[in-house]
């Protein structure tokens, strides 16, 4: 075979194999694909606590002394808050008027109340006010009978019986037992002196109604007909009650004593 043609062979096969291995050479993988991470949520704004409330009308401790004991634990402060109430009224009318068990917690349960429309639960300080709710039937319909004003006529001559500094020295002697029972009510971040004047604030706000006031009786309690003394708070229908002349002496020992009580307070009005 001659050189030419050996050469040319040689060419043929070398560039065969080569467009075989090029066929059969394996692909070239593809890249590989990189999960990409979503970037991360951005961090939460920090939430701001609340502040905490404001005390109104805040009350000067009570410095210790040496003529001062120091106060008992609420559950065992009936004896001493009753000594205390006796040396303002006497022993005989405390036992007429006031029950003997839980007295603190009952004052503060009561007080809390008097500004909303429920009635007035069992724990009520004092004793019931004796006798029929009194009333009239005229003509219109029914009224609350004027000899309904005696009934508390007792009430009204212990609450004026004392001048009111005297009643809120024994207050603000007990106060951190009033303040323990209304945090115990359910308001662990409360003031019970602020309640207290809030209460008293709605006591005083009570329209002056002139007699007669007229009745309904639509279930087996009465009720007031005009609707809008109906809906008023549990403490200003008692004292719309009261009947005029007892409204006008309480209304007046009421604002002595929250003058008292601001006067106690660095905060004034």
């Amino acid at each position: 075979m001659g050189k030419k043609l050996i050469l040319v062979l040689g060419i043929v096969v070398a560039a065969g194999l080569g467009v075989v291995f090029w066929l059969y050479q394996p692909e070239a993988p593809e890249p590989e694909q990189v999960a990409v991470a979503p970037p991360p949520p951005p961090p939460p704004a920090a939430v701001t606590p609340p502040p905490p409330p404001l005390e109104l009308h805040p009350l000067p401790p009570v410095e210790a002394s040496a003529t001062l004991e120091p106060l008992p634990d609420i559950e065992q402060s009936d004896s001493r808050y009753r000594q205390a109430l006796a040396g303002l009224f006497s022993d005989k009318l405390v036992n007429r008027f006031f029950h003997s068990e839980h007295m603190i917690r009952r004052f503060v349960a009561t007080i809390d109340n008097l500004p909303r429309h429920e009635p007035l639960d069992k724990m009520m300080p004092v004793k019931p006010v004796g006798g029929a709710f009194l009333v009239e039937r005229q003509a219109a319909g029914l009224i609350i009978a004027p000899a309904n004003d005696q009934r508390y006529v007792g009430y009204l001559k212990l609450m004026t019986m004392v001048e009111p500094r005297r009643l809120v020295d024994v207050y603000v002697r007990f106060y951190p037992l009033f303040q323990r029972a209304y945090r115990d009510l359910g308001y662990p971040e409360g003031f019970f002196n602020d309640r207290l004047i809030e209460a008293i604030d709605n006591l005083l706000e009570t329209p002056d109604v002139a007699p007669p006031i007229a009745l309904e009786q639509p279930k087996v309690l009465y009720t007031y007909a005009d609707k809008s003394l109906e809906a008023r708070s549990s403490g200003q229908r008692i004292m719309l009650r009261l009947g005029a002349d007892n409204r006008a002496k309480a209304t007046q020992m009421l604002t002595a004593i929250r003058q008292e009580l601001l006067s106690r307070s660095p905060s004034g009005e």
